[in-house]
């Protein structure tokens, strides 16, 4: 993420690697076996960025941030987003189809960073949203011959895509501005 606000820059990357620990652990649903120790590490991993970026958003909650006065913007997107999902899984369900959950939850995701743009007028979102939805697209033919959940590839390319943006950010925000207590 891209921004003059701490709190901001710090929240992101602690939320998106706490989500890619969740997305590694949802990747473990049906993955190939000799995956799993890296799926778990991957998950370790964002844990433990987010712990350390956690303590960054506790240490400067009061300071300025890009939300303030458009709280309700983002718990729209957010909204919005909930809406999509879950209608899209009620079909999905319905046509008996629930293998596809984690591809299209994924690419939900993915496409909400679309409207965070805006919220945050960071287009590195914008970044991250292409390269999700490109990998989710060219997995799609796979998906389609395979019997399995889709979660075996698409949940680890939303962790994958989540932890590198995650530590790019991270990275970015330890050179501005060091690792301040």
């Amino acid at each position: 993420m891209l921004t003059e606000f701490v709190r901001d820059q710090a929240f992101a990357i602690a939320w998106l690697a706490v989500m890619a620990a969740g997305w590694f652990g949802w990747s473990q649903e049906d993955p190939k076996p000799r995956l799993r120790g890296w799926l778990g590490a991957g998950s370790v991993i964002g844990l433990l960025f987010a712990i350390a970026f956690g303590i960054l958003v506790w240490r400067n909650w009061s300071t300025p941030t890009m939300l303030e006065g458009r709280y309700w913007v983002f718990g729209l997107v957010v909204l919005a987003e909930t809406v999509i999902i879950g209608g899209g899984c009620i079909v999905l369900a319905r046509r008996k189809q629930t293998r596809w959950y984690g591809w299209w939850i994924g690419l939900c995701v993915a496409l909400h960073f679309v409207a965070l743009v805006w919220v945050f007028e960071d287009w590195s979102y914008l970044v991250l949203t292409i390269v999700q939805v490109i990998g989710l697209l060219l997995m799609l033919p796979a998906l389609r011959r395979g019997t399995y959940a889709t979660s075996r590839w698409a949940c680890p390319w939303i962790a994958v895509t989540f932890l590198l943006f995650a530590i790019v950010s991270g990275i970015n925000f330890l050179i501005k501005h060091g690792y301040p207590f």
